[in-house]
């Protein structure tokens, strides 16, 4: 999925001042891509991921998902668009804690209208993709911090997106098992042919991008790796 921004301007009320995290950005992430998203703390990557995931939206200026408006269609339509095209993988999983592994997998197919079966039979094909097929009926809470993250990344990929998102997928587990996810990722957007666009500290991570970007104040976005975006 192509994705443009065109004088994207994000900003914030504080009681009486205003915090202006993103300032005029225009930018375009090419279809079927990676990018890493990095910079200091606090810049306003995160902010941009919101964007571009279409949970939040700008202040001013235009974002387009393969040349769509989003932001001009209703709050339903977006909702539709957002589980049907985007996946999102967040440093804190986000399971739901009641559900099975197989369970939380399937639960976009079932929000967008599949029939159990078909939802728990991907979600199972998913899981033993992720090497997690001894772990369909287990919860959340009796799984590991990576295979949380395994099973997150699986929940994200259900639907077939054609944008996946992921805030510092990494952040919170070892060096062992942060290669693993990061292969997981590289590969799904590999053979998906997905844009993947990825916010990390991780300098590993983000040399495995088509591109890096480095976000400074304003939102600025600088081209650090790769070339002719």
């Amino acid at each position: 999925m192509k994705v443009e921004l065109h004088n994207v301007t994000k900003s914030y009320s504080e009681g009486r001042q205003t915090l202006t995290v993103i300032n005029g950005l225009s930018t375009v992430f090419k279809s079927a891509k990676s990018y890493a998203i990095v910079g200091r703390s606090g810049v306003g990557k995160s902010t941009l991921l919101h964007l571009l995931g279409a949970l939040d939206q700008p202040n001013e200026g235009t974002v387009l998902f393969d040349s769509v408006d989003l932001y001009s269609l209703g709050e339903r339509e977006v909702t539709q668009f957002r589980g049907r095209s985007i996946g999102f993988v967040f440093q804190f999983h986000h399971l739901l804690a009641e559900f099975s592994a197989q369970e939380n997998v399937a639960m976009p197919l079932l929000v967008a209208g599949a029939s159990e079966v078909e939802a728990l039979n991907a979600a199972r094909e998913l899981l033993d993709q992720m090497e997690l097929l001894d772990r369909l009926n287990h919860l959340p809470s009796q799984l590991s911090g990576g295979e949380q993250q395994r099973v997150a990344i699986a929940r994200a990929l259900v639907n077939h997106p054609r944008l996946i998102l992921a805030d510092e997928p990494t952040g919170n587990l070892d060096l062992k098992t942060g290669r693993e996810i990061e292969d997981l990722l590289c590969r799904a957007q590999q053979t998906r042919q997905a844009s993947l666009i990825v916010v990390t500290h991780q300098r590993d991570l983000a040399q495995r991008m088509d591109y890096v970007l480095e976000m400074r104040p304003g939102g600025e976005l600088v081209c650090i790796q790769g070339e002719g975006r």
